[in-house]
């Protein structure tokens, strides 16, 4: 999102998971409408033994093309497009998406190629749920996303849930950054401190105590076995601790 603002260019998104195919991914037919329009051909005379190519031909008219993402972002060229989770699809829509995106062209049999002189920009997001393929990191420049730091963190939670109040912003920031250091099977990220900080706020919470966190730990560990992690061995107590030693900072 923000490199298509920086850009001021549109943003198409591909939201992959598992079982997606090319149909889903490039284009397909809209076959409701196609009906109709067989329909109205007949209803007007407009079928008949010798105009039956004709007519067959019509059914696949531009009219009747539904764009899927690549190819959106091919026809809005030049655009960003975000494949998003490309780890929760298969190997062979993988396969698929490296071909498309080495060519930056698609072939609908009907109507013809379909291409651009100016590639969009690709972004591919991976969770690591699965190792991606060599061909296709070789063709990527690769990030890895840290969590943020806490000053950081706590301006991200400010910004995105203003009517938290700071305090409280720093205290479940330094919670959350005690809780990614007790080797957790999946650590809270950014999204989980912005939900939490937003759950307290709507219950009126004003500062953390044991008893808070322990009722809306919910809110921020997804895991069974995390939260028995954490309130083992005076886990929250020292996590309300740390918590109110990194909002002590605050001047």
């Amino acid at each position: 999102e923000a490199i298509a603002e920086t850009l001021d260019l549109p943003l198409v998104r591909l939201q992959c998971y598992e079982g997606i195919d090319a149909t889903q991914a490039l284009y397909d037919w809209d076959f409701p409408r196609q009906i109709l329009h067989l329909r109205a051909l007949e209803a007007t005379g407009g079928v008949g033994p010798t105009d039956v190519e004709e007519a067959e031909k019509s059914l696949y008219d531009d009219r009747f093309l539904l764009a899927r993402p690549v190819l959106q972002a091919l026809q809005a060229s030049p655009a960003v497009l975000l494949v998003d989770e490309v780890d929760r699809a298969d190997d062979e829509f993988e396969a698929f998406l490296l071909e498309v995106l080495s060519d930056y062209q698609i072939t609908i049999p009907e109507l013809g190629v379909f291409g651009t002189s100016m590639p969009p920009v690709v972004i591919l997001t991976s969770n690591r749920t699965r190792d991606v393929h060599d061909a296709l990191k070789r063709r990527c420049l690769y990030h890895w996303v840290e969590h943020p730091t806490f000053e950081r963190e706590v301006q991200i939670v400010r910004m995105r849930v203003p009517h938290v109040l700071e305090p409280l912003a720093r205290q479940v920031s330094g919670a959350v950054e005690a809780m990614r250091t007790r080797n957790l099977y999946k650590p809270p990220g950014v999204a989980e401190t912005i939900d939490w900080a937003a759950a307290l706020a709507s219950l009126g919470v004003s500062e953390l105590d044991e008893h808070t966190v322990e009722v809306t730990l919910g809110a921020v560990l997804k895991y069974r076995e995390d939260q028995e992690k954490v309130r083992q061995q005076g886990g929250i107590a020292d996590i309300v601790k740390q918590a109110f030693e990194r909002g002590a900072f605050h001047v």
